[in-house]
């Protein structure tokens, strides 16, 4: 049923009647009667919608409406009472992840460019001097944009080329692709709000959420994208920005692969091209003896560069910059800046910041884990991960290239990855299994000890496969349920953080903060240890909270939530994006959207009903 509708008046009365704070959102916090009365146009005709949620709906749909100028139009009563769960989907399917699409092309350069990380005077885009096509084509494209500024990197740069970027920071070129008329940049998808860029492991998340939603070409962008970035800037980056040249992200490259493979075999030359580069990442960005390749055999976050990362906002190291600027006599801002340029030199500081350029790489950034101590860690992620890749290299030479592959003048067999890989799993659990505690803990392998603090990348093996039976199930019996909380499961334990000093920064990766990632990872390894019933749990109570706050709170889905108070309204470094727009939600944010989406396939269809009625998971587990 649609109502023909005075498209300003209404959206103006609505808003004064109901937006009491005037955020322009209608949400539980607003104290208005929440029942408003639309009447019909032409037929006269008048029906009452009442509550948040409905109201919020309507909204949403003016919203719409508004935007493409109609002053009279239909609004479909149908989308103002969708259920919750069905409403939420489909506008990640059919509007988000367009609106999260990016191209860095004569089309797409404008919405790349317009972003609040860009502060150089004239917009710049460093092209890879190996890229001669790319050079070309942005050179070219120079000549007609206005303010708009290309740089070439050279083909091999030093980290302290980079380093004399960050006065003059840029986006970074990602691949092009032949149409029929002409190069055009090859789709990435971006997070979401100031993350305004393609993102090394919110990629592959969110290219779990594409799959699902058959948007199978724009995942293998993704993979496009990430060859792309091995070959001309030596690693898959944090993202494509000049100053994330001195580091990458966790190595979910393999998982991507294996993912498209499933859902649909790509030609042999695409398989081909990319186990190349996986293979190639593999042994160039993580394999490298003292640099990511430590003593014990297993690996570390170590990001390059020196002093502090350049992306983080004003003001966010004061805390520890300030014990330093007392010892150097010197205002704190004066000493930031002279420590920044390098005219003045702390090899102590210096230390703490290889440790938070590495915490960083690792995609925690932050969490009391790794402050001043992740170059120093085994950790128990990064080793899971790469004991994936081993696996998926294995089951991709053995099952598409008849047990051997030849990248240059290597031959590897799907045996040797295979040993590779119960090599790490029998590090793994000689150095970071705990058997009292029922956990994995990182090892810091320059003490020569356990690092015993409680993080949920405990459960990273489960969904790598490389935990015994006895494991998993200790895992799930023991250390599971000191995470959970009813919207999901926190970043680390409260013990682990019961010994930080009151006045510290609170760490948006630790507790009480839960993250997509840490879900979907979760759920995946419960699955793999036929942990149904539990993996059916720890879906709900998620998904729950996802769409708890987007009923309550206009459509909002944010990058994360305080699980604590099953809220997105967090109080932490960094704030929450994907919180603020103006009376539509319009592309969520990339791993929740796609935690939303993997959620629903794996949940059974009775537990979507209790979800459309917001059960607490607290009332049903």
């Amino acid at each position: 049923m649609k109502f023909l509708l005075n498209i300003d008046k209404v959206f103006n009365d609505l808003l004064l009647q109901e937006d009491t704070d005037q955020d322009k959102k209608i949400t539980k916090d607003d104290t208005g009667p929440k029942k408003f009365v639309l009447v019909d146009e032409i037929t006269k005709q008048k029906i009452t919608i009442e509550g948040t949620y409905h109201l919020s709906n309507l909204l949403q749909e003016l919203a719409q409406l508004k935007e493409i100028k109609q002053t009279v139009g239909e609004v479909d009563l149908l989308r103002i009472q969708e259920n919750p769960v069905e409403r939420i989907s489909r506008k990640i399917r059919d509007d988000y992840w367009n609106e999260l699409t990016r191209t860095i092309d004569k089309k797409g350069l404008s919405q790349i460019l317009q972003d609040e990380k860009t502060t150089n005077e004239i917009p710049t885009l460093y092209v890879s001097a190996k890229d001669k096509q790319g050079v070309a084509y942005f050179q070219e494209l120079e000549k007609e944009v206005q303010n708009f500024k290309v740089a070439i990197l050279p083909e091999d740069f030093s980290m302290e080329y980079v380093e004399t970027l960050n006065t003059k920071p840029g986006i970074l070129a990602l691949a092009l692709e032949q149409k029929i008329y002409s190069l055009q940049g090859v789709p990435f998808v971006v997070p979401g709000g100031r993350f305004n860029e393609m993102y090394g492991w919110d990629s592959y998340f969110i290219g779990v959420g594409l799959l699902i939603d058959n948007q199978l070409e724009k995942a293998m962008s993704i993979a496009e994208n990430f060859k792309y970035q091995i070959i001309h800037y030596g690693k898959i980056l944090n993202a494509n920005r000049s100053y994330y040249l001195t580091r990458t992200q966790p190595p979910l490259y393999s998982s991507l692969i294996i993912n498209i493979v499933k859902q649909k075999r790509p030609s042999q030359e695409w398989l081909q091209s990319h186990l190349e580069t996986v293979i190639l990442e593999y042994n160039t960005v993580w394999m490298v003896q003292g640099n990511r390749l430590t003593p014990t055999g297993l690996n570390r976050y170590k990001a390059d560069g020196v002093g502090m990362p350049f992306e983080v906002e004003p003001g966010h190291f004061d805390d520890v910059l300030l014990p330093y600027a007392q010892k150097y006599n010197l205002p704190i801002r004066e000493f930031e800046k002279q420590y920044l340029k390098r005219t003045l030199i702390d090899p102590e500081l210096d230390i703490y910041f290889v440790h938070d350029r590495s915490l960083r790489e690792s995609g925690h950034d932050t969490s009391d884990r790794l402050i001043n101590t992740c170059a120093n860690l085994n950790s128990v992620d990064i080793n899971s991960f790469l004991y994936k890749y081993e696996k998926d290299i294995a089951y991709l030479i053995k099952n598409y290239f008849n047990g051997s592959f030849q990248t240059g003048s290597v031959v590897y067999t799907s045996d040797e990855w295979e040993q590779k890989a119960i090599f790490r799993k029998e590090k793994i659990n000689e150095l970071c299994w705990n058997e009292e505690a029922g956990m994995y803990f990182d090892y810091d392998f320059v003490n020569k000890k356990q690092f015993p603090f409680e993080a949920a990348t405990t459960f990273f093996p489960l969904w790598a496969g490389l935990c015994s039976e006895n494991q998993a199930k200790k895992l799930v019996e023991i250390a599971l349920p000191q995470f959970i909380k009813t919207g999901g499961i926190t970043g680390s334990t409260k013990a682990s953080v019961a010994n930080v000093p009151e006045d510290a920064p609170q760490r948006q990766w630790d507790y009480p903060f839960g993250w997509a990632p840490h879900q979907m990872l979760l759920w995946e390894g419960l699955i793999n240890y036929t942990f149904f019933d539990k993996a059916q749990e720890m879906v709900y109570r998620w998904l729950w909270l996802i769409t708890k706050n987007a009923v309550e709170y206009n459509g909002t889905i944010p990058e994360k939530f305080d699980l604590e108070i099953s809220s997105h309204k967090v109080f932490a470094e960094y704030g929450n994006v994907g919180t603020e727009f103006d009376y539509i939600a319009k592309e969520g944010f990339g791993w929740v959207n796609a935690s939303y989406q993997f959620g629903l396939q794996i949940m059974h269809s009775k537990l979507k009903e209790k979800l459309n009625d917001l059960v607490s998971p607290d009332d049903l587990f």
